[in-house]
């Protein structure tokens, strides 16, 4: 691809934008670690949420679309729509509890809600799994799809352009923190999303319009349903349902009703967690937390699929016999955009991998100093030599990302196998804010055996099937699940219960409410309390359901038709959404006024000042 000297202006101009953000946080960002990985929880909702979306927008994510679509149809997106569930949950359940923590990592959680060694064993080895091998992991995917982009785009060696995609991000990241990344990713989903706008309109004008591309995809596909169908089934005219071969039923139902609230993923974690929870942290307010989380999934799932599905439908009918599918994408770049949009699309592409990795770098630093350094090896020092020694971690992760980017060699097979390694550990994290009798044990168990399970089933399961066959992928799914279950259920009650001081620490810190808690809640003089996320809270998690997906399917129905049917969908998003905005009172996003139907917290001469309360020696102290 050629690049005039206009193409590389636009990306140098990008670069240097994203430079001078990182220099003029860098003296805000170091002043403590509160304001380096969590940004002083300073951040307002709109700004935490364009952040979780540009994260989440990576350099491998239109490429592992586009070989999804061109493989499988639009309905092929399901094998990530699916985690809409599990990401309004975290809204509606989730996002609230998570601000009341009062803590600078998701892991952290642990030495809150439990206590003693377990609890102490727990945060380390969960903070080093998630900051080194599961970290690395996304940051080598995410590294291997830039260099594919940069192989077929650009006549330089790929490793020297990535290597300056990292550099720049690097030296971002580590000066500034995660104000440096909030705002960095909020100009870099701009650009970003303006870039695969731009190449999808090129991409239908290439092909003839949406009509041609309607029929060529009609042929290809055998027919249109098969193609542009957003349901991976069909309804014949007495009722029946046929799946599709690429996604049987088996593997459909467990998309539907297992894998959402049973598996761990970066991004949609039952529970919260990641580099989500990190965004609510860093939220001003309990309402911002909430907000921001709402944007992310309604941006995420709903409005930013559809640029990468025409994209990606386009490449099936002008690259008919590529056989890497997930490269059609950069071909097209390649081939269809004039100057000056190649360059802006090759500064979009450097956007996409640096956010995510910056993100990745900041998050995964994060862990290895607030709960790792920080907990056990110097417990007293200063901020800024927190922050120092923060800076030095991220530039390790940096250089260990290298070592395991060459190990990945397919974007979906790394995407599924970490979906295997969580599997069966959501459901412990969701019921950890809601039920009392979760103890460190539980966590514990449901780690070390599901990823054992993992292992095991991923070696012997898709043997038994056709390469290729989902319902392999179901299977290992539910065995996994199945077995992580049983063994820490059992775990949980043949193992003690959390003392009762820990108890009503953690209930006086964050007040879950409900039923699973009313006996600790009573004893700490508080009641009977209802779920203090409110008597709506399954009504909203419905309604936000509702809204994303009648969104996601209506804005296809807009682009390949009916359009009336489009509009319906669209109305029906809007009914959603009037329903949330109304049920959670969003009239004054700013104020940091308690949602309605959230608790107040306690006064302050029943509430012991965070920071401060202590339990019976030897457990642990916050």
């Amino acid at each position: 691809m050629n690049l005039t000297s206009i193409d590389w202006a636009i990306v140098a101009a990008y670069f240097a934008l994203s430079t001078g953000i990182g220099l003029y946080f860098t003296k805000r960002g170091g002043e403590s670690l509160a304001e380096y990985f969590i940004s002083g929880r300073a951040a307002p909702w709109w700004l935490a949420g364009a952040s979780m979306v540009a994260t989440t927008f990576a350099a491998d994510t239109p490429l592992l679309v586009t070989g999804l679509v061109a493989t499988k149809g639009v309905a092929g997106n399901w094998l990530w729509w699916n985690m809409v569930m599990s990401g309004m949950l975290t809204v509606f359940f989730f996002a609230r509890l998570w601000r009341r923590a009062n803590v600078v990592t998701d892991v952290e959680f642990s030495e809150i809600r439990y206590s003693g060694r377990p609890a102490a064993f727990l945060r380390g080895f969960r903070a080093i799994y998630l900051a080194v091998p599961i970290n690395l992991i996304i940051i080598g995917w995410v590294t291997r799809a830039m260099i594919k982009i940069l192989t077929i785009s650009l006549g330089v060696s790929p490793e020297l352009a990535v290597g300056i995609c990292f550099v720049v991000t690097v030296c971002y990241a580590v000066a500034a923190g995660l104000w440096a990344v909030l705002w960095t990713d909020l100009v870099q989903f701009v650009i970003k999303m303006a870039a695969v706008i731009v190449l999808a309109i090129f991409a239908v004008r290439a092909v003839g319009g949406i009509d041609v591309m309607r029929e060529k995809l009609t042929a290809h596909f055998g027919s249109e349903t098969a193609a542009l169908s957003v349901l991976p089934v069909s309804v014949s005219a007495g009722g029946g349902i046929t799946a599709y071969a690429w996604m049987p039923l088996l593997a459909l139902s467990v998309f539907l009703f297992v894998q959402w609230w049973a598996a761990w993923y970066p991004g949609a974690e039952p529970g919260g967690g990641g580099y989500v929870a990190q965004r609510i942290f860093a939220a001003r307010t309990e309402r911002d937390g909430v907000l921001a989380t709402l944007f992310f999934q309604i941006a995420h799932y709903a409005l930013r699929p559809w640029p990468w599905i025409v994209t990606g439908l386009a490449t099936v009918i002008l690259y008919p016999t590529l056989q890497d599918k997930e490269s059609g994408y950069v071909h097209a770049f390649v081939d269809l955009l004039p100057t000056p949009w190649r360059g802006f699309m090759l500064a979009g592409f450097a956007a996409a991998y640096m956010s995510t990795i910056g993100t990745q770098l900041n998050w995964g630093a994060s862990y290895l100093i607030n709960d790792v350094y920080k907990r056990f090896v110097r417990r007293e020092a200063s901020e800024r030599h927190y922050v120092a020694v923060s800076r030095i971690a991220t530039v390790l992760l940096f250089l260990g990302s290298i070592l395991v980017t060459s190990e990945l060699s397919s974007i979906e097979r790394a995407w599924r196998f970490l979906i295997a390694l969580g599997a069966g550990t959501g459901l412990v994290y969701i019921l950890r804010w809601y039920w009392w009798r979760i103890n460190a044990w539980s966590e514990i168990s449901a780690m070390v055996v599901s990823f054992v399970a993992a292992l095991i089933t991923l070696r012997t399961i898709p043997g038994h099937f056709a390469p290729g066959d989902p319902n392999a992928d179901a299977w290992v799914m539910l065995v996994t699940v199945g077995i992580t279950t049983v063994v820490w259920l059992t775990v949980t009650w043949v193992t003690a219960p959390e003392p009762g001081p820990v108890l009503e620490a953690f209930y006086r810190r964050v007040r879950p409410g409900g039923p699973g808690w009313r006996h600790v809640a009573i004893g700490a003089g508080f009641g009977a309390e209802p779920l203090s996320v409110g008597r709506l809270a399954w009504v909203n998690w419905i309604a936000g359901i509702v809204a994303a997906y009648a969104c996601l399917f209506g804005i296809g129905k807009l682009i390949f038709g009916p359009p009336a049917t489009g509009f319906a969908l669209l109305a029906l998003a809007l009914v959603a959404f009037a329903w949330i905005a109304w049920s959670l009172g969003v009239a004054d996003p700013a104020s940091g006024e308690p949602l309605p139907g959230a608790l107040a917290a306690p006064d302050a001469a029943s509430r012991p000042v965070l920071g401060t309360e202590r339990v019976e020696p030897g457990y642990i102290t916050r």
